[in-house]
């Protein structure tokens, strides 16, 4: 039995400001040590339930997880595999089960000081099939492309509340509370636990796989007109309007590959 873990930073429980997100920043050391020790109690749980776990490192650069606070025999994915799979690079048919850690709400909603989809200077937001799309919700597409139920997310309230809609019967574990730009955290040993035990749950319970649509409309609103215009190029994309591209997609593939060039991400 194989685990895939797709990890990011932003819903990690105490993490509230830009700056402790990236290298350099005030905070940044710390919320990489919680980072790991929240995808470490995910592990464990997995471990003991008799699992084989990948994690892939999804934040900015990918190579924000120490290895060593990892459990042994763990497999660490660092770095980027220049592909449409993104955040969920590596997964594939053999696994039985997805969790996804330290997630965030969508660009386009007002749950965290946080909320972005992808890139949060070039986007206003992306839907699918007329919903407004999350990180969690292509990523979790891409999971059940390949057939692997998505089981647990943990991040902040508004995209745990997403990820319940999107995928019924879905545990997930909400690290925070988020009001403009303030967050109200969880104690970081609180949010260990409640992961641990969430992710026990989750991979003991029958989750479905998300229903596959007839086609996926993919429209981005981006930032500015110039990146819109640009996107429009790419092949069966129209632009709808100055900053809006739309893109349908005959599969879940096709959607993310189009995605990935006409973001350039």
């Amino acid at each position: 039995m194989k685990v895939f873990i797709s990890a990011d930073i932003e819903g990690v429980t105490g993490v509230t400001s830009w700056s402790e997100t990236r290298y350099g920043g005030q905070g940044y050391e710390e919320a990489c040590r919680q980072m790991g020790l929240e995808v470490k109690a995910a592990c464990d749980a997995a471990i003991e339930l008799g699992y084989e776990v990948v994690v892939k490192d999804g934040h900015e650069d990918a190579l924000n997880l120490d290895p060593w606070q990892l459990p042994r025999g763990v497999q660490l994915i660092r770095g980027w595999r220049t592909s449409p799979e993104a955040m969920m690079g590596g997964l594939d048919a053999t696994f039985d089960a997805c969790l996804y850690l330290g997630y965030h709400s969508a660009e386009g909603t007002n749950s965290s000081p946080l909320a972005h989809t992808i890139e949060h200077e070039l986007f206003n937001w992306m839907k699918i099939n007329g919903k407004l799309a999350s990180e969690f919700s292509m990523n979790a597409l891409w999971a059940a492309y390949y057939g692997v139920p998505s089981v647990f997310l943990s991040g902040d309230e508004g995209i745990c509340s997403h990820g319940e809609e999107v995928c019924p019967g879905l545990v997930t574990v909400a690290t925070k509370a988020c009001t403009g730009n303030s967050t109200w955290n969880l104690h970081p040993q609180d949010a260990l636990e409640q992961i641990r035990e969430g992710v026990k749950a989750a991979l003991q319970q029958k989750t479905d796989l998300i229903s596959p649509e007839e086609k996926y409309s993919l429209q981005i609103h981006f930032k500015e007109h110039q990146n819109a215009r640009n996107a429009s190029w790419y092949p069966g994309a129209k632009l709808i309007d100055s900053n809006i591209v739309e893109y349908t997609a005959k599969d879940v593939r096709d959607l993310m590959v189009g995605r990935m060039f006409m973001t350039g991400i």
